[in-house]
This record gives structure tokens, sequence and C-alpha cells, in this order.
């Protein structure tokens, strides 16, 4: 690890209160996600304005800084690696915030005060239990990334291979489809543990019935006279599978006698729950999982245009609201189904309108250094896909920028659906990426470069809608005057209302 990554953990260990106040530490792709003893503890302020710090969530009471892909996973390294040390110091990385510049600052104290509202507005039983499930999936999409670019190299060496550019690439196709395909014919039994573990089961009892979904001798069974194959149902089993086993398994604990729960309780978990996986789950996720993929194919065969336009606008809304949380059992199935999700691609249009948005903010406010500087730090990684900086530091708290971010969206969305509709699809072979990142991980009926081609005009519609409409629209006369440096207090006071 560089020195970099350490003195980031520092400082940031600093101004979260130090390792007294931090009760857990985990990351995501892009999130290092603290549970802190104390909130109030924290200096918001100053994390922000740690170098590499793209900006902060708070939700669901843990504290999440964003720091952007590889980056985040060797900062936490780091971050653990002072919490377990005697040595950390509480004064480590002090950041002087009192050059903070003005408008930045109330634009995050905006942002910050918006999500706190979304949240409570958003705590809800149907949307916890969304970010429960999409926490089982989660933790895969390292593993999905890392095997569908695999898998798009193989299928690119063995392209070349057929037409006699790389005859040497004959034995490695192989071994690369191997690597790609492991991960991919277990995913179920990685489902079922995630899920276990998240429900509060034994992660291996979740494991061992979903394993049955994706073991070959089930198709031997017959059920309603029709023979299983082995996978159907796929994830959507898996998860149903687990929750079942955790019921059965808490049912268990509660009755059965402890002298022998370490007997009975493991065994009549995956007894039950596998044989009414065999016997119903199977056949009912499948059904759902052809009802999904054929869903998904018809809004672009059939939908085209307006329903790329809906979905593309709608997106940074639902992401708001927390919504979009359901739509990954949803890219899991269609991956699983047809090696790509079609839908990834349409979704990820919000994220261009956003970034088109952000330049015309910055055009804008030529004359407000403050804002300029938030958006010259977040316009990177928003390019790469991750929006959080510019949605909280930037378009939110300034109302109608969001609106018009969503408006460029629907115009790229649009423009995927038309394309999609004529016959040339672009699909994601993993959940994760967006923006110029999903590129080695698209795929489509007709090869990767077509599905980049259709890809890249999407953004750039996504871009250029964005941009024009927020800067035609997205500032009234009274608000452009309100955020100009010599307008401060006036500034100040629209940015409370």
């Amino acid at each position: 690890m560089s020195a970099e990554h350490r003195d980031t953990a520092e400082r940031l260990l600093a101004l979260v209160g130090g390792p007294a106040n931090v009760s857990g530490v985990a990351h995501c792709m892009t999130r290092l996600r603290l549970s802190l003893r104390d909130p109030a503890l924290v200096d918001d302020a100053g994390v922000r304005e740690v170098p590499g710090v793209l900006g902060v969530v708070v939700d669901e009471g843990t504290y999440q800084v964003v720091l952007g892909p590889g980056r985040v996973a060797r900062v936490t390294e780091e971050f653990e690696t002072l919490l377990g040390s005697d040595g950390a110091s509480s004064e480590a990385g002090a950041v002087n915030t009192a050059d903070t510049p003005r408008g930045a600052e109330e634009l995050a104290a905006r942002g910050a005060a918006l999500r706190d509202a979304r949240k409570q507005r958003n705590a809800t039983p149907v949307k916890l239990a969304l970010r429960r499930i999409a926490a089982v999936f989660v933790p895969l999409i390292p593993a999905l990334i890392g095997c569908g670019i695999i898998a798009g190299l193989a299928g690119l060496l063995a392209n070349l291979h057929t037409t006699g550019h790389a005859p040497w690439a004959g034995s490695l196709v192989p071994a690369l489809a191997a690597v790609a395909s492991g991960f991919m014919s277990l995913l179920a039994v990685f489902v079922g543990i995630n899920t276990a573990k998240e429900f509060g089961g034994t992660p291996v009892l979740g494991g061992a019935v979903a394993a049955v979904i994706v073991y070959p001798g089930v198709a031997k069974v017959e059920v309603f006279g029709h023979h299983l194959a082995p996978g159907q149902g796929g994830v959507l089993g898996a998860l149903a599978a687990a929750l079942l086993a955790v019921q059965v398994e808490k049912w268990c604990r509660r009755w059965v006698p402890e002298a022998l729960d370490v007997l009975v309780t493991p065994t009549l978990t995956v007894l039950v729950s596998g044989l009414t996986t065999l016997y119903v789950l199977m056949l009912a996720a499948g059904e759902a999982a052809e009802a999904i993929g054929h869903v998904a194919s018809w809004l672009l065969t059939a939908g085209g245009a307006p329903a790329g336009f809906v979905l593309g606008g709608l997106f940074l809304p639902l992401v708001m609201l927390g919504l979009h949380q359901a739509l990954i059992p949803i890219h899991a199935t269609l991956i699983e189904q047809q090696g790509y999700t079609v839908l990834l691609p349409v979704l990820a249009m919000a994220g261009a309108g956003q970034v088109g948005a952000a330049v015309a903010v910055y055009l804008r406010l030529r004359g407000n250094e403050s804002i300029r500087r938030t958006i010259r730090s977040a316009l990177p990684a928003g390019l790469l896909g991750i929006g959080e900086p510019l949605i909280y530091g930037v378009s939110l708290p300034l109302g109608r920028p969001f609106a018009t971010a969503c408006v460029g969206g629907a115009v790229g969305g649009g423009v995927l659906g038309m394309l999609g509709m004529w016959g040339a699809p672009a699909g994601a072979t993993a959940i994760g990426p967006s923006g110029w990142a999903l590129f080695p991980l698209l795929s489509g009926a007709d090869g990767l470069a077509k599905a980049a081609t259709v890809y890249a005009a999407g953004l750039a519609a996504g871009y250029v809608a964005g941009f024009m409409a927020t800067y035609a629209f997205g500032f009234t006369k009274e608000s452009l005057r309100a955020l100009t440096p010599q307008e401060a207090p006036a500034a100040s006071a629209e940015l409370r209302s």
C-alpha cells in the first residue's frame, strides 16, 4: 500500500472521531462504509476536503465515504490496520476547513439535508427489504465484473482465432472461458450464502440449499410430468430457497432441544428447504425468470425509444427513492439467462445526463469558483459512472439541474431504445459500472464492437441533451444572480431556503 492511501486513512480516521468512535468497517465497489457510535463527532466538511474523497453519503446508519473503484479497497485496508494498532493518532490528518469555499460548503450542507430527509421518507418496510436484498448481491459485483471482462476477452480471442488473426489463441480460449464461467455456474450458491448471512441464518446452510438448483442430478427429478433442468430458477430460486432455509432454521432453533440441535437443525433445514426448492421454488422461479427475460426483451424490441426514454429519465429519481435496488436481481437473472442485461446500459444513460448537466453548470456559473471546483473534482468520477458526488454535491442542491439531468438521461435512453428496436441492442455482462467503465463489459447479439458503438451513441446523446437542457433551463435569472460571488449573502439565503 502506498503512503498516499495510509495518509488518506489516517485523515479520515481522525475526522470521523477516532478509533473509539468506529464500530464497524466495510467497503463496496466505490465507498468506505463506517458504522459510528456517535455520528455527531464527525467533521463532515473536513472529510469532504480530504484529497481523493469524491463525496459523502449517510444512509441506513452508515457513514459512507466515496473514494472510487480500486482506491477504496486500499484505503479500507489501511483504515482497518490503523483501527487494529495502538498507534493511531487522534490528531492524524487534521484538516484546516477554515478556507473551505463558501458555495461548496453550502451546497454540501443542502445535499446532506436532502439525503437525511430522503432517508426519513424512505424508511418503509418494502424499501428496507429491497436494501437487504441488494446487500445480497452487492458483494458479488467484483466477481461479476472480473468474470465478465474475462468472458469478453475470451469471446474476442475466439473471433480472432476463427478468422485466422490469432492462431495462437486456440488453447487459451477454453481456459479463459473456464475461468469466466466457473463463478457464474455457481452463482446461485453464492446468492444462497449471502442471503442466509443477511437475513440471520447460517450462511453455509443457505448455500447448501441453493446448491440444489445447480446440481446436475436434478435432471432426474420429475415434477408434474416434467424433468427439472439444472439451474432452473437461477438466482431468484436461490434467493427464495435461502430465505426459506433461514425461516426453517430459526424455527428449529426455537423448538429443537439444545442437545439435539447440532444434528437435527441442519438436517431439517436442508431437507425441508431442499425438497420445497425442488418441487415448488425451482418451477415458480423458473417461470418468473422467463417472464423477466421476455419483458426485458420486449421493452427494447417493441417499446423502443419511448421505453428507453422512460427508463433513462426515471432512473435518477428511482435512485433517490432507493427503489433502484429492486433491479439488481433482475440484472442478475438476465445475465444468467442471456449472458448480458439489456437494461443496465439504458439505465446508465442517467449518469450521462448528469455529466452533461454538470458541464453546463460549470459554464453557467463562471464566477463561482467554489462550485466549479466541486464539479472539477467530481466530474472524472461521474464519467466513470460514480454519480453520487455530482448528484449530492451539485445538481440536487441546486434543484433545476437535477431535473434537467433527468432529461439528458431520458434522451440517451431513448436513443438506446430506438437502436435496440432496430435490432442493435447493447447489453452488459456484469452489474456495477456505468459511464465509460461499462465499455469493457458490453456485449450484444452482434458482438462487442456493435454494442460499444450503440452505447457510445447513447452516451453522446445523454451528454448533449443534459448539457443543453441545463444550460437553457437549469437556472432562473434570480438564481444566477444569487450564485455569483458578489451576491454571496443572497446565495446563502436561497440555498438555506
